[in-house]
């Protein structure tokens, strides 16, 4: 196969990843507020997890497990309902550390979230939301498998290598906010955008919107 064979599919499979990643959604606040801490040891694990969950989904629907999952609609319905309910949960803590002055950021030393904390709420974030099963099991699955025999692996690394290349430069990138963080009042506005995407999040997962 030659190069525009190989590179066309995995730029596209690149391109239309990207478009579906890059979104205001649970994963990204969280990785957001990971990466403004800036604790590596914390950041690594939760982009790590966002990374590799999406490369399984994503070769898991080339493979054809999208098409099984579209065949039992009652999985989508629990994960729905738990989700949904995580997501509200999580987005009323988000809340009461917006409002509530002592659970605020003092300069340059952030309230911590421990790897294990930080490690069980992004694998929640992540593999209790419907929407992620949609986006990468089906949708890139099901684009994927429009490509050639051979393409479509391409264009699926080129889905996951978008996935790898957001999730790294969000966590790792957004330690250079710190400085505006080290305001708690910064921290109030951040916790509260966060609180605003969960509990939103969370009520259209409940309605299943």
């Amino acid at each position: 196969m030659d190069l525009a064979g190989t590179l066309l599919p995995a730029l596209l499979g690149f391109g239309t990843g990207l478009a579906l990643i890059v979104a205001i959604g649970a994963q990204n606040a969280y990785v957001l507020r990971l990466g403004i801490e800036g604790r590596t040891r914390t950041i690594l694990p939760a982009v790590l997890i966002c990374s590799i969950s999406d490369a399984v989904l994503i070769f898991a629907g080339i493979i054809g497990v999208g098409l099984v999952v579209e065949q039992t609609p009652a999985a989508l319905v629990v994960i729905r309902i738990v989700g949904a309910a995580f997501l509200l949960a999580y987005g009323v803590f988000a809340t009461v550390r917006a409002f509530k002055p002592k659970a605020l950021v003092a300069k340059d030393a952030p309230v911590p979230i421990s790897t294990r904390a930080a490690v069980a709420t992004m694998i929640a974030l992540t593999w209790l939301n419907p929407h992620v099963y949609l986006d990468t099991l089906i949708f890139l699955g099901s684009v994927a498998n429009q490509q050639g025999e051979v393409e479509r692996w391409w264009w699926g690394f080129g889905a996951v290598t978008a996935s790898f290349v957001w999730f790294f430069g969000l966590g790792f990138g957004a330690r250079h906010l710190r400085p505006f963080f080290a305001r708690p009042g910064s921290w109030r506005i951040l916790d509260g955008f966060i609180a605003v995407v969960m509990l939103s999040l969370g009520v259209r997962m409940a309605l299943g919107v």
